[in-house]
């Protein structure tokens, strides 16, 4: 009853009460007025925001990213623990889990200005294995068309290990006579991993999956901040860092705040819409609720 109570305090002050400030989405907010001092606009903030001709510009380069982001960085973690599950030598898999967790815990500030250095035209590694080739360096971080794909694969190597060790988990509850049941009836090992591995952690893949989908309109904010320059504003600039400039740097938080409640919703709808197809596509046995 303690630790229940102490749950529900926590998320009553920290979670649910601060949403009361939601609605200066629907005033014009003014510091020295307050919340309930400033005036009512309605909907005035959502009409400039659907309005205005970057928005459209910044939600094609968020869910362009957060479609590559699921595409390509969801499966990852998935996969590393499936093959990692396979290895006999304990060593070389604590080794391998070890080093794959070690990224995560390096801060995006740290993480970008590696990548940076790694990506220089003139004092980075790849500009010294793509010259051994007999080709010119490329200034990555210049180009535009390359922005995304840097995103990419820098969520991947930062964040695959961590994310592989809920998978970890779920392969281990599986019982091991089905594998030893497998053995005896031929199944090799490609098999096993098909029949019985891959099955076995679907319910957790798919709770893994509906819940990322509650953040589709958000980007790693941190991340992207910390690689992002005027050059790449075309392909790289979010809502996230745009809300960032005018909220934070303009002042107008009560447009800012509009963007975040429209983000709130989509963000609801989608993980009803995810929660909803994949409880029909495994008849009620795999959901949130």
């Amino acid at each position: 009853m303690a630790l229940f109570l102490f749950s529900f305090v926590f998320f009553f002050i920290f979670k649910y009460g601060p949403l009361y400030g939601v609605i200066i989405a629907f005033k014009d907010f003014r510091v020295v007025d307050g919340i309930w001092g400033s005036p009512w606009v309605g909907l005035q903030h959502f009409q400039e925001l659907f309005q205005n001709g970057d928005f459209y510009r910044l939600l094609k380069n968020t869910l362009l990213l957060n479609f590559y982001l699921l595409i390509f960085a969801f499966p990852a973690p998935i996969i590393l623990a499936l093959l990692l599950n396979e290895v006999r030598s304990r060593f070389f898999q604590k080794f391998v889990q070890t080093t794959m967790y070690l990224p995560h815990f390096v801060s995006w500030v740290i993480m970008s200005g590696l990548i940076i250095y790694f990506l220089s035209p003139t004092t980075g590694v790849v500009a010294e294995i793509v010259g051994w080739f007999g080709a010119e360096p490329v200034f990555y971080m210049g180009k535009k068309e390359y922005f995304r794909s840097i995103i990419v694969a820098s969520a991947i190597l930062k964040d695959l290990g961590w994310g592989s060790i809920i998978y970890f988990a779920a392969l281990s509850g599986i019982n091991p006579e089905m594998q030893e049941s497998a053995i005896i009836d031929g199944a090799n090992r490609w098999q096993r991993i098909l029949r019985i591995n891959i099955p076995s952690i679907m319910p957790t893949v798919a709770i893994m999956f509906i819940l990322s989908l509650g953040g589709f309109l958000s980007a790693n904010f941190e991340q992207i901040i910390n690689l992002l320059n005027p050059v790449t504003y075309e392909t790289g600039d979010v809502i996230d860092t745009y809300v960032y400039r005018v909220g934070l740097q303009q002042f107008q938080y009560s447009y800012t705040a509009a963007i975040g409640l429209f983000k709130s919703l989509v963000g609801l709808l989608l993980i009803l819409g995810a929660n909803l197809t994949v409880r029909k596509l495994s008849r009620g046995e795999n959901g949130l609720w």
